[in-house]
């Protein structure tokens, strides 16, 4: 069976049904990706939280392709089996002035680089505390070409898939996506190392990455409307959990809630600085919805592993 590959060169900045293909492969063929991160090359593994003030956001979160699927047609499924997924030995975690759940309250640019031990499977994200975020890398834009003519950013996600962030869609998953034109048209991008349900200060651990990935073309499958996803979810360490919760009448008020208060019992428990907590929320911290019936109020959790909990001298509670 035929392997393609597409390469760093071959991004676009849009979905946008109009973009030519890169490649066309037969269905049930493979293609290997080489991916930038997510800010296209602007931050690397020298930089200070000045390239965050000095990014070009429109080069922000490309992807590589279109890749043109033989036999796709609107209304079948593109199979997207995640092969494998190689981040590179370094990522980066930011906070964009404007961008994340609570931006309001973090107005100011952060920055921080990590480093990869990828034969381990963590990253340090505080040696002297001794908590290390375990990695399970992914593609945070999966997707496939709009049947609506235009232009449509590569920020927000869509029926058709892009920036999903969804952390389960790592090596062994498969996505299902709904074609709306010939070809299918799919592209990919936004390398994470690691990343929590809600990345919710607007970045995981970024990193450029290589991935391959097998795309099917599936006529069996018309209740493919959004995206759909099978995946394993191995529970590794056992871990106990801390949650705080939100409570509102408004669900975004309550997410924000949740993952503020949060913040609010790392820094007064274990003296961790603001910043510090929100990235750790974004790369390790899952967003639970707890409860959605009992109305007028939402109740939503921000749950951490009680092992990434640590003090200034490692200490646990």
């Amino acid at each position: 069976m035929s392997i393609h590959s597409v390469n760093r060169s071959h991004t676009h900045l849009a979905w946008d049904n109009s973009i030519p293909p890169v490649i066309r492969i037969q269905s049930g063929e493979t293609v290997s990706f080489s991916c930038l991160d997510a800010s296209n090359g602007q931050i690397t593994k020298d930089s200070t939280s000045a390239a965050i003030t000095s990014l070009v956001f429109s080069q922000l979160d490309q992807v590589n392709g279109p890749v043109y699927v033989q036999g796709a047609s609107p209304g079948d499924t593109l199979q997207v089996d995640v092969i494998t997924v190689e981040t590179a030995d370094w990522g980066w975690t930011g906070l964009i002035p404007g961008f994340g759940l609570l931006s309001d309250e973090f107005p100011e640019p952060a920055l921080k680089i990590w480093k990869l031990e990828k034969e381990g499977g963590y990253a340090w994200f505080d040696e002297e505390r001794g908590i290390k975020i375990p990695l399970r890398p992914f593609a945070g834009e999966m997707g496939v070409a709009p049947g609506t003519n235009g232009a449509f950013s590569t920020i927000p996600p869509y029926r058709t898939g892009g920036n999903l962030d969804t952390r389960q869609l790592s090596a062994g998953a498969t996505l299902f996506l709904p074609v709306e034109v010939e070809g299918a048209l799919f592209s990919i991008g936004d390398g994470h190392a690691a990343q929590g349900d809600g990345e919710v200060c607007g970045t995981a651990i970024e990193t450029p990455m290589e991935v391959t990935v097998r795309l099917t073309v599936r006529k069996d499958r018309p209740y493919t409307k959004t995206p759909h996803f099978k995946t394993f979810r191995p529970n590794i360490t056992n871990d106990d959990h801390y949650c705080t919760t939100g409570v509102d009448s408004d669900i975004r008020e309550a997410t924000r809630s949740a993952v503020r208060n949060m913040i609010e019992y790392m820094s007064v428990e274990y003296q961790m600085e603001r910043v510090d907590a929100y990235m750790l929320c974004s790369v390790a911290g899952d967003l639970r919805m707890h409860e959605v019936v009992d109305m007028p109020n939402y109740v939503i959790g921000m749950m951490l592993p009680q092992s990434l909990l640590r003090g200034p001298s490692g200490r646990s509670r």
